[in-house]
């Protein structure tokens, strides 16, 4: 084998090489230039680990217990605001200051699949340095006993999420109780 890793070409018979030689008296072999050949490039390892970890973090976050607050008790509009800033902040959330720059329905998904496109889209959001979104979570007209599921989880989740500034019940031109107004973090 030469340097490099290559393999040596098959011997010729003498006959042939004479003959082959013969026929092309004026070319000169070439020769070996005495460099590495590196192998190709390997792809960078997959984090396997990793994904595994983020998997299960997602799994659990599925399964944390929704924290009931008062405000869902007495029927009160929902609304959250991360500590340090103003309540200011919602009040033009409320009245449509910030222009819904993208929105996501989760009308017929499941509590495992609404967590999992909620992602995605907070993501794709922040990538695309998105500020003001919808979330249709729907009022739970077609659920079991006629209560929202997703709306409670929905606004749980984005509490959690450190991305997420503030978020509101949207206004009724934009979905009433089934949805609500989200403020994110910028990202320049």
């Amino acid at each position: 084998m030469k340097k490099g890793g290559a393999a040596e070409p098959p011997a010729l018979p003498e006959a042939e090489r004479d003959l082959f030689r013969s026929a092309f008296p004026d070319v000169e072999p070439i020769t070996p230039h005495g460099r590495f050949l590196h192998p190709p490039a390997r792809l960078p390892p997959v984090p396997l680990n990793r994904l595994r970890d983020e998997r299960e973090v997602i799994f659990e976050s599925l399964h944390d217990p929704v924290r009931w607050d008062e405000e869902m008790e007495n029927g009160e509009e929902l609304s959250f605001v991360r500590p340090g800033l103003s309540r200011q902040t919602l009040r033009r959330l409320r009245r449509g200051d910030w222009v819904s720059q993208a929105e996501l329905d989760l009308h017929g998904l499941t509590k495992r699949e609404a967590k999992l496109e909620l992602v995605e889209f907070l993501h794709e959001c922040k990538r695309r340095g998105t500020r003001c979104i919808r979330i249709i979570h729907g009022k739970g007209l077609g659920s079991k006993n006629r209560e929202p599921v997703l709306k409670h989880h929905v606004r749980h989740w984005l509490m959690q999420r450190e991305d997420v500034l503030a978020y509101v019940q949207a206004r009724p031109v934009d979905g009433g109780g089934g949805a609500v107004m989200v403020l994110l973090k910028s990202h320049r």
